[in-house]
């Protein structure tokens, strides 16, 4: 049975949550503040947690920040009545996974933290499997259809990362750091015009991709 924290000081909405995880069977803690659910993430921890950003005595961003300095590495995803860029990128960037903005769907969010709880840790997988693609790690090669794609170094790296962290909303920041690391002359332009280039080699209709997906003002998101 997974076990689901959730962090939320509205106690209408904690309550509405908490009866729909319990009914889909999963273990449910709930946490009114942001001390009292740091301490419960730290001492016990959880399969997921869902994270109230504007808590009192800690925020979300604050519990997140800790939760990954401890070495937790479950799905973190933020519950923002802010829809502010800036906002929702500082929480993915304090090591939140994913995002949904009040009001929203519960079915959606049911849909989500299932999606999340049934991807294994992928740090070890050695291909992956998408639509007609084949991504080879030992070749560092993609195939579609069996054959080889032909990607550049960086259109590789940059596949690479988005499936090793499938559901995830990835800033451009983010991108930038781990695909290209310390060069000086990327930009957030070089990597959506990456995408762009990518997209066209492993969607079928790169006008509306199917998996590599532009998350507005935010970044992007590879869904399987």
């Amino acid at each position: 049975m997974h076990r689901i924290l959730i962090i939320e000081d509205d106690p209408a909405l904690q309550r509405g949550l908490k009866d729909n995880f319990v009914d889909e069977g999963y273990e449910v803690q709930a946490a009114g503040d942001g001390a009292e659910g740091l301490d419960y993430a730290l001492e016990h921890g959880a399969d997921l947690i869902l994270l109230d950003i504007m808590l009192p005595k800690i925020n979300g961003y604050e519990i997140c920040r800790s939760v990954r300095l401890e070495g937790y590495d479950m799905p973190i995803i933020m519950l923002t009545a802010k829809g502010q860029e800036s906002d929702i990128i500082r929480g993915l960037e304090m090591g939140a996974d994913d995002y949904v903005t009040k009001p929203f769907s519960i079915r959606e969010l049911i849909a989500r933290v299932k999606a999340f709880l049934r991807r294994h840790k992928s740090t070890d997988t050695e291909q992956f499997q998408f639509g007609s693609c084949t991504l080879d790690r030992q070749s560092c090669c993609c195939f579609k259809d069996g054959k080889d794609l032909g990607l550049t170094n960086k259109e590789y790296g940059l596949l690479e990362y988005f499936l090793l962290n499938a559901g995830k909303a990835l800033t451009r920041t983010s991108i930038m750091n781990h695909v290209w690391g310390n060069s000086i002359m990327v930009t957030q332009r070089s990597v959506d015009r990456c995408v762009t280039t990518l997209r066209s080699k492993v969607e079928e209709t790169p006008s509306r991709p199917e998996y590599i997906k532009t998350i507005r003002d935010v970044g992007y998101r590879f869904e399987l």
